[in-house]
């Protein structure tokens, strides 16, 4: 399988002289077509700065990383958003709806951005993949959290991405609804796409092909295939 992410020594430091803090000290990770790797770690350790440094979204003060066979840390800002526009979507952990717009056009914006124009048809079927059929027309405000998480998740796969990244995508839902989405989400793996997820929760953790555990800015272990139980004790 191709590398669709390749990060070679990734450091990423915030603020200065007292208040300086290493988040991430040098990580190496790869992520191949049709993978699902999950980021584990306690809080600080490093895994939202590790997720969006991946995906472009932040530079990092030493390092490589290639996206999609691209080189993204040498790259202008400019070159850099084109592609992540061109192979990746992004569901981020406030989901970032449009409160002013409908389900449809939030789900049409990002698309449209990249060069892309949806057709309602398009709309339609993705909002069917989500469970949400006959919702194009509604507001964000008239939908319960899982289902505006189920949004921003259409509005992640209208493009068909070659890599989707998730931050905490379930840390709001209850059980039930984290369900869903874990298995809308497992969906969209095929041998093209890949999914990498930051996530606190074991059990979502644990259905990965592998899971990158962080210790304080570090990679601390590898898991293949490993059991909620094996992380926790991972992570301890």
């Amino acid at each position: 399988m191709p590398m669709l992410i390749t990060a070679t020594g990734v450091k990423k430091t915030f603020g200065k002289g007292e208040q300086k803090v290493d988040v991430l000290k040098g990580i190496d990770l790869e992520v191949s077509s049709g993978e699902f790797v999950a980021i584990v770690g306690k809080s600080g350790s490093g895994k939202s700065t590790l997720l969006y440094c991946l995906s472009g979204l932040l530079s990092p003060d030493s390092g490589s990383v290639h996206l999609a066979g691209q080189c993204i840390t040498s790259a202008s800002p400019r070159k850099v958003a084109a592609i992540r526009r061109e192979s990746a979507s992004f569901i981020f952990q406030d989901l970032n709806l449009i409160s002013s717009l409908t389900v449809a056009d939030n789900i049409r914006l990002p698309a449209k951005l990249s060069g892309h124009n949806p057709n309602r048809r398009a709309i339609k079927e993705v909002l069917h993949d989500v469970g949400l059929t006959g919702c194009e027309n509604k507001y964000p405000n008239q939908l319960s959290g899982g289902q505006q998480q189920r949004v921003a998740i259409a509005r992640s796969l209208v493009r068909a991405p070659q890599i989707l990244f998730a931050d905490e995508p379930t840390g709001a839902l209850d059980v039930d609804t984290s369900s869903t989405v874990l298995k809308l989400l497992h969906k969209t793996i095929t041998q093209e796409t890949s999914l990498v997820m930051v996530t606190h929760d074991l059990d979502i953790a644990a259905t990965a092909d592998r899971v990158v555990v962080l210790q304080e800015g570090l990679t601390g272990k590898i898991l293949h295939r490993p059991t909620a139980a094996e992380v926790f004790e991972a992570l301890h």
